[in-house]
């Protein structure tokens, strides 16, 4: 029977709700966990749950999964990878293409997995963590946590195009919101962006920048939040410190998130 034992808690803490506490665990993000809530997969003290709003306290109730134990013990683990080109973010992949997942330490972190994605050929920082709730409250736009891009763009943008990028996109699926964009640097007839965005659309700036007509080359993440990678080099990993998974916390508002 798998042991999920990945953050801590104490008795004395209030009740939770089953699908938050599933998330804090590192079973899978919030809304996967309600999913398995509502499919008959989860039991509280050996009673199968289906309600939502069902709430359980570490140390006095029995929660299982697939008759596998869910225990809430110690401390979040986030990771910080500078991601290479070539890699999927995804833990596997059934076509054999190469996945993150060989380039973090999994076999030490159980439930580790990546919080959001970056495109196959997209490099810089990546985090990886085992709390689904906070990887899930990282990525809402709704809390507003920064994400910085380096995208190398295909000619000089006017500044009618920058004031686009600045003020929102219309794209397929609705327009961007409000975005800080400046010009790192020019290189020959191309140029550097920096554009910061709280959105995770999918390949936002990649279709923002092609949208105003200056086509995306290579793109880079060089900011999370307050997080940037420093001199962390390619394909490698640290573990984020606690003051810096204490930031994230804080950016993510995870004191505003329901019990």
């Amino acid at each position: 029977m798998m042991n999920w034992s990945l953050m801590k808690m104490t008795n004395s803490e209030s009740p939770i709700r089953l699908q938050k506490y599933l998330a804090r665990a590192g079973v899978a993000s919030r809304r996967a966990c309600e999913q398995l809530i509502l499919d008959g997969r989860v039991a509280v003290n050996g009673q199968v749950i289906t309600e939502l709003g069902t709430k359980v306290q570490s140390g006095i109730d029995s929660v299982t999964v697939d008759d596998s134990l869910v225990l809430l013990e110690y401390s979040t683990v986030i990771l910080m990878l500078n991601k290479p080109k070539g890699y999927l973010t995804a833990m596997s992949d059934d076509r054999g293409r190469h996945c993150v997942s060989e380039l973090v330490p999994t076999q030490d972190y159980p439930g580790l997995f990546p919080i959001g994605r970056l495109d196959f050929d997209t490099t810089g920082l990546l985090l990886f963590t085992t709390d689904g709730e906070l990887g899930n409250a990282l990525l809402h736009p709704s809390f507003h946590v920064d994400k910085e891009y380096h995208a190398l763009v295909q000619g000089i943008p006017t500044d009618y195009a920058l004031k686009q990028l600045r003020q929102g996109v219309k794209l397929e699926d609705g327009i961007t919101a409000p975005a800080n964009v400046s010009i790192v640097k020019r290189l020959g007839s191309n140029t550097v962006l920096s554009i910061t965005i709280h959105e995770g659309k999918k390949r936002q700036v990649k279709r923002m920048c092609k949208t105003v007509g200056y086509p995306v080359l290579q793109l880079h993440r060089a900011k999370f939040g307050s997080l940037d990678l420093g001199d962390l080099a390619e394909g490698k990993y640290r573990v984020l410190t606690e003051a810096e998974i204490v930031s994230l916390r804080n950016a993510a508002r995870m004191d505003s998130l329901p019990q």
